[in-house]
């Protein structure tokens, strides 16, 4: 699943009329650098939320988009807006969009840039023998975010609570069951549109040691401001505390 519902206030005007996810990062929206990725992966068949302007989205990628040479995936919508009025969250567009997802799925961000990322079947593989309900890609705190989100245990565990934390990429595996009593209360397919965020389940489900987690040290950036995007876009990392 891409999450590409956000509003992105902190990039107008930029997405004033363009959508933030469909944002260009080195010629290409950014959204389809992690497309690109999971296909090369094997992974071809996405979920995309949508809300402001989403219908950009659907109508950029279509159903079966081919990129660059790849061949085609097969994506489905689920548009938030168009249903609600407006996003439901992290958690709550997952759990609309959990009768189009299997009962193991990534997610990741549609506005995170990781150029560097592998989505491997590898990585399904020890998710799968773990038992875990989740596991997260942690990566060293940007400035911008010094205090950073969870710990990392000796032995692969994310820590609700912990000395040293870092921050979430927002790129995970995740299984249907998180999104389900006793951490997530909301009815699969989410048919009242309740809006939900994602951290306290995952604080919850932390607590009862059924998130792993590993730190990812290749290049990452959020992009959340029109500075950080012009210095992607120079080529250049991101300046400290931008």
């Amino acid at each position: 699943m891409i999450l590409a519902a956000g509003r992105g206030e902190r990039m107008r005007p930029l997405t004033d009329a363009t959508p933030k996810p469909l944002l260009e990062v080195r010629g290409k929206p950014l959204m389809q650098w992690p497309m690109e990725a999971l296909a090369d992966g094997g992974f071809t068949e996405l979920v995309v939320n949508t809300d402001w302007l989403g219908a950009q989205v659907a109508a950029r990628f279509g159903a079966r988009p081919v990129l660059d040479g790849r061949g085609a995936l097969s994506i489905s919508y689920s548009d938030e807006g168009r249903d609600f009025g407006g996003a439901l969250e992290t958690a709550g567009g997952i759990v609309r969009a959990l009768p189009l997802l299997g009962e193991v799925f990534w997610v990741a961000a549609g506005d995170v840039f990781a150029p560097g990322f592998r989505f491997t079947q590898a990585a399904v593989d020890r998710f799968l023998a773990s038992g875990t309900l989740a596991h997260l890609w942690l990566v060293p705190n940007p400035a911008h975010h010094p205090k950073g989100d969870f710990g990392l245990s000796g032995d692969g565990l994310a820590l609700n609570q912990a000395a040293d934390k870092y921050t979430f990429s927002t790129i995970g595996l995740y299984r249907a069951a998180l999104f389900a009593p006793p951490y997530c209360d909301i009815p699969a397919g989410n048919p009242d549109g309740i809006k939900a965020p994602l951290a306290p389940i995952l604080r919850a489900a932390m607590d009862n040691q059924q998130v792993s987690a590993e730190l990812y040290t290749g290049d990452w950036t959020d992009v959340g401001t029109p500075q950080r995007l012009r210095q992607l876009n120079a080529g250049v990392a991101p300046a400290a505390g931008a």
